[in-house]
């Protein structure tokens, strides 16, 4: 999937708030960048804030489980 399909469906998922968004996937990725376990399948080049947005897009990540982990 292109990253702007990823993107675009990583919006939807969280209501169309970019805001939002940016800090999520800021969050992920720096818990993901500390050794957290990716929740979809990646490849190696990919970088913690493709994956982290990747993992929104996908529905595994949403601001409730952001604030339970503790990675």
């Amino acid at each position: 999937m292109r990253s702007e399909q990823v993107t675009a469906k990583a919006l939807a998922t969280i209501g169309n708030d970019r805001y939002k968004l940016a800090v999520l996937v800021s969050k992920r990725a720096e818990q993901l960048a500390k050794g957290a376990e990716p929740l979809v399948a990646t490849a190696k080049d990919m970088k913690p804030v493709d994956i982290a947005l990747y993992e929104i897009a996908e529905g595994k990540i949403d601001v409730e489980i952001l604030e339970e982990r503790s990675y």
